[in-house]
């Protein structure tokens, strides 16, 4: 891997620190370019063409349609401000600018979107392109546009694309983006013009990304097959409310008003309004794990016999074959956020004035997302030059090229930030095929169908026939030649429907129903209170955010928005229901004002890390949200670092935000290393790395030796106690053991173990280390005899274990001769960071392309501190090795009583050329833990402005 380039140390960024590091990649790209240029083409590519793409920054630049000058302020790392006298100019300057640094990046998403890769990238994509032409993005963003969003949020949108279009017009594709340029030696694809509804589909591949449990639900249901409810049980295990607090502890849900009612230093003025749909029906506890259609069991195994009628051995491996099918085409789609749906956490907290040193508050956010080149997220400011009535927006934050507005950021008024909820928005339903049609209540139903032709760069268009319920589920199943033999074969027992045709699978979920998304994105730009920022949430459908909140008035608040259905009695939505039973229907959607809030609560902070949202026994609340939250490791972690810091009169400092943001330390090894150090091992070797552990403070450093062994220990106490025990759809690709065939019911018998190999990527394999297993393990810790601390003895001479301590022990000697093969048998040189790298890819061509190209557009490595279900979250995979999966994508601190002085940091730079100064010129930076200053106001922007752009009528 080439070295990686970064941003020069100090405040004078905008060179990089490693120029030798892109001049090589440049000259290597210049070379095989000329040479494939002269063989293909007879001409040769020179550096100046490479450069073409690089952004205009100074002097003026004539736009038609802009109806006055709009100033462009670009500071040393290339991170524009954007002055304009009308919001129509100011979003169409947005456009150009974003298309400068990141059309390509713009261009992919919107073909990912619409289900259209294949016309980029040829024939490798064509099955993307159908699951994602199933699943119908841009159908639903149309009708959003057609007819959901408000006329201002039309215009806007129609302004951002005349700004994108303009960029555009007159430029060959190769000049946009040197990507063009290598994909022009294999089509001759061109980029179209942009739309309004390129847009507004971005936000449904957010969603799809934040989506919930749905990963959850297909797991549940594949695990049947190895093992039992209790054992299920076990590993999905009740939130610890008592241990970890949830969001909102201050409030009562109130049956009379049906409306969440706060309690707190103050009241919100006015109330919100509701989103559509009606209240449905009570659906039970949050957090409990029953099964759909039946109550007291472990969900999953109940679950998938609901849905399939009984509990017959064929029916259930139908099913689950079903799943795994549909599990195997979504983990080959590419990402827009997140690593599918997996992993996916965040931190946002933000202080009262009360403990602040400044006496206003602070808000801090750093999303968790996968790691991409460029970053997901495009720093701006959008200025009107007088905020009125005419042009209302005086905004500045994080964005998504392609999308207009501020996603995250802040205002001159108040601050935002956002974590997943997780809240449970997808449900899978198993449809009874019949004929041409599907059984509904003991009818058949025809299908709603469609046919989508997708063309194909450098081959053949394909057509497909897309199905849909009358209620508009997509069947995903179709999608999959697996699924569909299966769905024919698949057998139940005389309980369920007649086999028939066999069984389909069908997805419901609210980004599927057009939404206010987009209108929410700019009534919360301009929101100027609390009450104002609450009627604007309840516009965000889609998907469902942990909103958090403070203003320069000295208020800080939580709102929890967001689509959210409600389902009957029995059905918590944990796993796969029956679809051709209309008793498991949706019943409605949870009103505004139902959903969970908090304001100036007297403890004096809110912390929101993918925990629970509310304990529904302490506050009354009836509906569940999920039965898959966050376990709390973070947000509790984070808690505490407040306490400890405000304990005894102190006050918190925009550094001590960005200090905890930083916090690595490991709870779970603050429960397992007293354990492990009790256990006496006798080989020397394995002592000697035993020792490391002693004295060690739990902080996971990237210099730490401790942090690596304890980590290798962990990584094989999962693998030892859960991984080899689970079916082979949940174990990491190519992983092979011999194992008892699933469903066997005989005596055990050595000659009758069949070879089973893992099936799933690394990065989504189970068990992924997460805080779901710190809950797992500290659950059955105090039990050492636990079936699960089992494990056979191995080929390499390795003791088999009967119980935790001999399960411990050989975690411990297999990390101690892992890390001897991977980092060398002198433990002085072991470090963690070694181990727990971060690679940065471009998310196209620098995954699938030829390796001169991934040698051009990748970087890295960065060896990080962090880790799994650390403040600090640079996840990994404990199943699938140690580098890093996903990450802090930005983080913030908001100073609400200086705006000037608060900070911010990307996790690549601001341009997605990959020869700009600016590609990853904050990556150094970001994952030393470092924070940039974040210029608001007129003055502070023109002191560190580096370039002007006039964009002139």
């Amino acid at each position: 891997m080439p070295p990686n380039t970064t941003a020069s140390t100090g405040e004078k960024p905008g060179k990089s620190g490693r120029k030798k590091g892109r001049k090589a990649r440049l000259v290597v790209l210049v070379l095989v370019l000329a040479i494939i240029g002269g063989i293909a083409y007879g001409a040769y590519w020179s550096i100046s063409t490479v450069r073409a793409s690089f952004p205009q920054t100074k002097g003026s630049i004539t736009l038609q349609g802009l109806s006055g000058p709009v100033d462009v302020k670009r500071d040393g790392y290339g991170i524009p401000q954007i002055y304009a006298s009308s919001a129509e100019d100011l979003f169409m300057a947005q456009g150009y600018v974003q298309a400068q640094d990141r059309f390509y990046e713009m261009d992919v998403r919107r073909h990912m979107t619409s289900g259209r890769l294949s016309e980029m990238f040829g024939k490798s994509q064509v099955d993307n392109d159908a699951f994602l032409r199933t699943l119908g993005w841009d159908r639903v963003a149309k009708e959003e546009y057609d007819k959901k969003l408000s006329a201002s949020t039309k215009k806007y949108l129609q302004a951002y694309s005349q700004g994108v279009n303009a960029y555009l017009d007159g430029r060959n594709a190769k000049d946009i983006s040197l990507e063009y340029a290598a994909l022009g030696f294999t089509n001759d694809y061109k980029p179209g013009k942009w739309t309004p509804v390129d847009s507004v589909s971005w936000l449904k591949a957010m969603a799809w990304d934040l989506r919930g449990n749905m990963q959850d639900e297909i797991d549940r249901a594949l695990m049947t097959s190895r093992l039992g409810p209790k054992q299920i049980k076990d590993l999905y295990p009740d939130y610890p409310y008592s241990r970890n607090k949830p969001i909102v502890t201050q409030g009562q849900y109130d049956e009379l008003a049906e409306a969440f009612e706060t309690s707190g230093g103050g009241s919100t003025s006015g109330t919100t309004g509701s989103t559509a749909g009606t209240t449905g029906t009570t659906t039970g506890t949050t957090g409990t794990t029953g099964t759909t259609g039946t109550t007291g069991t472990t969900g999953s195994a109940g679950g998938t016999q609901a849905a399939t009628g009984g509990s017959s051995t064929s029916g259930t491996s139908g099913v689950q074959s079903q799943l795994m099918g549909l599990r195997n085409v979504m983990q080959d789609l590419p990402t827009a956020v997140g690593v599918n749906g997996n992993g996916i956490g965040s931190n946002s907290w933000a202080v009262s004035g009360k403990y602040t040193i400044t006496g206003k508050p602070l808000l801090a956010n750093d999303p968790h997302l996968s790691p991409s080149l460029p970053g997901v997220w495009y720093q701006m400011g959008l200025h009107c030059r007088s905020v009125s009535a005419a042009c209302q927006y005086d905004v500045t934050g994080y964005t998504f090229a392609g999308m207009p507005g501020v996603i995250i950021g802040h205002n001159q008024n108040i601050a935002w930030g956002m974590t997943n909820s997780g809240v449970d928005v997808t449900d899978l339903y198993l449809e009874k095929l019949s004929g041409d049609g599907y059984l509904r209540d003991d009818k058949t139903v025809p299908f709603r169908s469609r046919e989508e032709t997708i063309k194909v760069a450098g081959g053949a268009s394909k057509k497909i026939v897309v199905r849909q319920t009358e209620d508009g589920m997509p069947l995903l199943s179709d999608r999959d030649d697996e699924l569909v033999k299966v769905g024919r074969k698949a057998q139940v027992d005389t309980a369920a429907p007649d086999r028939g045709d066999g069984y389909a699978v069908a997805l419901k979920w609210t980004a599927l129903q057009p939404g206010t998304t987009m209108d929410a994105v700019f009534a919360i730009d301009r929101a100027k209170d609390f009450s104002g920022f609450r009627s604007a949430a309840a516009l965000f459908d889609v998907p469902s955010q942990n909103l958090i909140y403070a203003d320069t008035a000295n208020n800080i608040g939580y709102t929890l928005p967001g689509r959210i259905p409600t389902r009957a009695k029995n059905d918590d939505g944990s796993v796969p229901a029956p679809g051709w039973d209309s008793r498991y229907d949706w019943t409605g959607y949870l009103k505004q004002d139902e959903l969970p809030y908090e304001y100036n609560p007297k403890r004096g902070y809110i912390v929101t890390a993918n925990q629970a949202v509310v304990d529904p026994d302490k506050a009354g609340y009836p509906y569940t949200l999920t039965t898959d939250w966050g376990y709390g490791t973070r947000s509790q972690r984070i808690t505490d670092l407040i306490q400890s810091k405000i304990d005894g009169g102190g006050k918190i400092s925009t550094d001590d935000m960005r200090q905890m943001q930083t916090d690595d330390s490991s709870e779970i090894a603050k429960l397992l290393v007293p354990m492990l150090l009790k256990i006496d091992i006798g080989d020397k070797d394995v002592r000697k790395a035993q020792k490391l552990l002693e004295g060690w403070d739990y902080t996971q450093d990237a210099d730490s030796a401790a942090a690596a062994y304890f980590n290798a220990v962990w990584r094989n106490i999962l693998k030892l106690a859960f991984g080899n025990k689970l079916p082979k759809e949940l174990r990491v690709k190519g992983q092979c053991l011999w194992v008892e065939p699933a469903d066997n019911t005989g005596p055990v018998d050595e000659t009758t173990k069949v070879r089973e190999c893992g099936e799933r990527d690394a990065d989504q394999a189970q068990p992924d280390g997460g805080d779901r297993w710190f809950e797992v393990v500290r659950n059955l810790v105090n039990d050492p005899k636990s079936d699960w601390w089992k494990a056979p003895a191995s080929g390499y001479g390795r003791p088999k274990a009967d119980n935790r301590d001999e399960l411990f022990e050989r975690a411990m000697i297999d990390a101690r001769w892992e890390l001897t093969a991977k980092l060398g048998k002198d433990i002085d040189t072991w470090n963690w960071g070694r181990l727990h790298r971060l690679f940065l890819k471009n998310q196209t061509l620098g995954t699938e392309g030829p390796g001169f190209l991934k040698y051009v557009l990748n970087r890295g490595p960065w060896k990080l501190s962090g880790g799994e279900a650390a403040v600090n979250a640079s996840g990994w995979n404990a199943a699938g090795g140690y580098n890093v999966v996903w990450v802090p994508s930005m983080r913030m601190v908001v100073n609400l009583a200086d705006l000037d002085k608060s900070k911010w940091i990307n996790l690549t730079g601001a341009s997605g050329h990959a020869f700009s100064a600016h590609y990853t010129d904050q990556t150094g930076k970001w994952a030393n833990g470092e924070l940039l200053p974040w210029s608001f106001s007129a003055n502070a922007v023109d002191k560190g402005t580096r370039d002007t752009l006039v964009l002139k009528p």
